[in-house]
């Protein structure tokens, strides 16, 4: 009589197969894990660069450092600042939009006159500034790690803009 079952030896392979997919499945989760602990992306903007000379802005705002470095130069009354182009309300990037003269938020439609003050939206402040001066050679020097906010009264502060 021979008995129907599972035998010693088959129960070893068996066990050591489900050991190994436990395993396997287990490493392949830890490392969706450790994956989700790390971002995407690891792009850091610089924090300060040079603009340029103060000649090189016409009236009105300036687009050319809006993707790489997050910021509008804005030549206006006689003075040249350097504007975040992050919107106050979520975070998202606002759209210069010159037939208009104001910067429309795509998100929520925050929209902003051209000097960075909020008149329409959501958006609870006005765009922040960055630190703008002039260095040795007389370039503009636009530094991120400053910023000045209107609704505290930093935009009279003299490292907010530049006279021109």
């Amino acid at each position: 009589m021979h008995k129907h079952g599972l035998h010693r030896r088959a129960f070893f392979g068996w066990l050591t197969v489900g050991w190994v997919a436990f395993s396997a499945a287990l490493g392949g989760f830890l490392s969706l894990v450790f994956r989700y602990t790390y971002p995407n992306v690891n792009f850091d903007p610089e924090m300060d660069f040079i603009a340029g000379n103060p000649d090189d802005y016409d009236e009105g705002v300036d687009e050319r450092w809006k993707n790489g470095y997050g910021v509008w130069i804005i030549k206006q009354e006689g003075k040249l600042v350097a504007l975040s182009n992050i919107c106050t309300h979520l975070g998202c990037i606002p759209n210069w939009l010159p037939a208009e003269l104001k910067f429309k938020c795509p998100c929520h439609g925050s929209g902003y006159y051209m000097n960075g003050v909020n008149f329409e939206g959501p958006a609870p402040r006005p765009l922040e500034r960055y630190k703008i001066s002039l260095n040795s050679e007389g370039r503009v020097v636009v530094d991120k790690t400053k910023i000045f906010r209107y609704e505290k009264g930093q935009w009279d502060h003299p490292d907010s803009f530049i006279e021109v």
